[in-house]
């Protein structure tokens, strides 16, 4: 996994408030779904983006087909495809986002190419990571119970 200085991350997830996923999943068990409502729950008003879901309903929100049909300004895309996909996505966002602050790849989503362009516009570029993961980490929401903690019920 890459790696971030935490109050690198922290300072990311305390500005950003619009965030696009690019890839989203109508599907609740997807990864995808559930970090974009976990991200919805958590203050951040959440664009859902996905071509083959265009015009649906999806956290109170119409799915967009691209970045290109966001006409509100985008504080951070998350993006939710395979890393060959990742190039022309980048090159959208720095188009149509002109103040766009992140562009986050999830986990397994690596591109040093796209993250070099997108840097070299002054975008702050996480890869490989999750920002759910993130959140619940920094923020002190991650519960470890049970087993995790060395805590065995005397009920098992």
């Amino acid at each position: 996994m890459s790696t971030y200085d935490d109050a690198y991350l922290k300072d990311i997830l305390q500005r950003t408030k619009v965030v696009a996923v690019v890839g989203v999943s109508m599907n609740p068990v997807r990864p995808s779904y559930y970090v974009a409502r976990y991200l919805g729950l958590k203050r951040f008003r959440v664009i859902p983006v996905n071509p083959g879901h265009a015009g649906k309903e999806l956290f109170g929100e119409t799915v967009r087909a691209g970045l290109g049909d966001i006409s509100e300004p985008v504080d951070m895309v998350d993006i939710f495809r395979r890393s060959e996909a990742v190039p022309p996505i980048v090159d959208e966002a720095i188009e149509v986002f002109p103040e766009l602050r992140t562009i986050w790849m999830q986990i397994g989503v690596q591109h040093a190419e796209a993250a070099a362009r997108a840097g070299a516009r002054g975008i702050d570029v996480i890869q490989n990571r999750c920002p759910k993961i993130e959140y619940q980490r920094l923020f002190g929401e991650l519960r470890m119970g049970g087993f995790a903690t060395g805590i065995i019920s005397s009920k098992l």
